[in-house]
Order: structure tokens, then C-alpha cells, then sequence
């Protein structure tokens, strides 16, 4: 892990925030930034732009909770989050607001650096995911607009499948462009000719 991460710590109460702060600068990170509210937690991110985010809330609130499901989806961050006490909704909310990590009753500052390892390991693995389960979206809709210029085309020009699909291929050679922008060119001469 790069010892030059920015961090940013979010902990209204400075005794816990002091703990944080020292088992980080202990693990070897320096570049740390504390505030002292989740309000304003997405300017105050944009602001310092950390790489990782390390939150104590004691008692996370539903406020404080949704709070997290903004920033997470706004600024994609890893989240590492402190709490002393958590009941299952709590838990459940705070994996769904995108907290990579979530600590109950674990703030020691021996345990900083494999707690933040794991919460950037984590981040990365789920933004792996969801880049992987956004290009299979991207590829199935690609793959549907294809197969209904496809038909366009089939009927069109009176052609089976195999030919409509070559002579898409081709034209999308021809023309150094893409099948699908190919595709989306007849659709939308296909349907403004309707």
C-alpha cells in the first residue's frame, strides 16, 4: 500500500479523530487531513480530494448514513467507517451507502493499516465489478441494437441472417466505423422512413 495516499478523517470527536491520526502516521501515511462534521462531507471531499475516506461516528444515525450513500456515489471513494455500537439495519445500510469497510467497536490504532488495506482492496474489487457489470450492459444493448438492424435489414433487402450480419460487417469496415454505430444509422433511417 502507497504510503503517500491522501487521507482524509472525519471524527467530531478529537480523542477518537488523535487515535486515527497517530495509528496512521505509526502505519507511515503523512498526508492527513482532519475535519470535524459529515456536513458538508462532499465539498470538504472535493476540497481535499483524498484517496481514502476514514469516518468515526460513534453511533451512526440514519442522517449520518445517508450522508454516506451521497458521497459514495458522488465522489467513489473508499470508505472506511468507525462505529461503537451497530445493530444489522445499520450494517446493511452503510454496505448499501458504499462503505468499504464498516468497524464496530474496533478503533485501535495497531489495526489502522490492515483495516485500510482491506477497505481499498475492497473498493477496488467491487469498482472491478461494476466497471465489468457495466461493459456486459454496455455489450448486451450494443448486441440488441445490432440484431434489430439485423432485421431491418433482413426484411428490407430480403436477405437471411447470416447475409444481413455480413453485410453489416462489411459496411462497418467499409466505413471505419463500429457495427453498432452502423446499426444505430439504420434504425434511426428506418424509422424516421415509417
Amino acid at each position: 500500500m502507497r504510503p503517500d495516499l491522501k487521507i482524509l478523517i472525519v471524527d467530531a470527536n478529537p480523542v477518537r479523530a488523535a487515535i486515527i491520526d497517530e495509528g496512521l502516521r505509526e502505519a507511515g501515511f503523512t498526508d492527513l487531513v482532519r475535519i470535524g462534521a459529515t456536513h458538508g462531507l462532499v465539498a470538504a471531499i472535493e476540497t481535499h480530494d483524498p484517496d481514502v475516506v476514514v469516518i468515526d461516528l460513534e453511533d451512526p444515525s440514519r442522517d449520518a448514513l445517508a450522508d454516506m450513500f451521497l458521497v459514495s456515489r458522488h465522489v467513489k471513494r473508499p470508505i472506511t467507517m468507525f462505529v461503537d455500537q451497530s445493530d444489522s439495519a445499520s450494517i446493511e445500510a452503510a454496505v448499501e451507502a458504499g462503505v468499504s469497510a464498516y468497524i464496530v467497536d474496533g478503533l485501535k490504532k495497531e489495526r489502522m493499516q490492515p483495516i485500510l488495506q482491506t477497505c481499498i482492496s475492497r473498493f477496488n474489487a467491487f469498482r472491478k465489478l461494476r466497471e465489468e457489470l457495466d461493459e456486459a450492459r454496455s455489450q448486451l444493448e450494443e448486441r440488441k441494437l445490432v440484431d434489430r438492424a439485423k432485421g431491418i435489414v433482413m426484411r428490407m433487402k430480403n436477405l437471411s441472417e447470416d447475409e444481413a450480419y455480413a453485410l453489416l460487417r462489411r459496411t462497418a469496415m467499409n466505413d471505419k466505423r463500429k457495427l453498432v454505430d452502423i446499426a444505430r444509422s439504420i434504425i434511426t433511417a428506418a424509422e424516421v422512413l415509417k
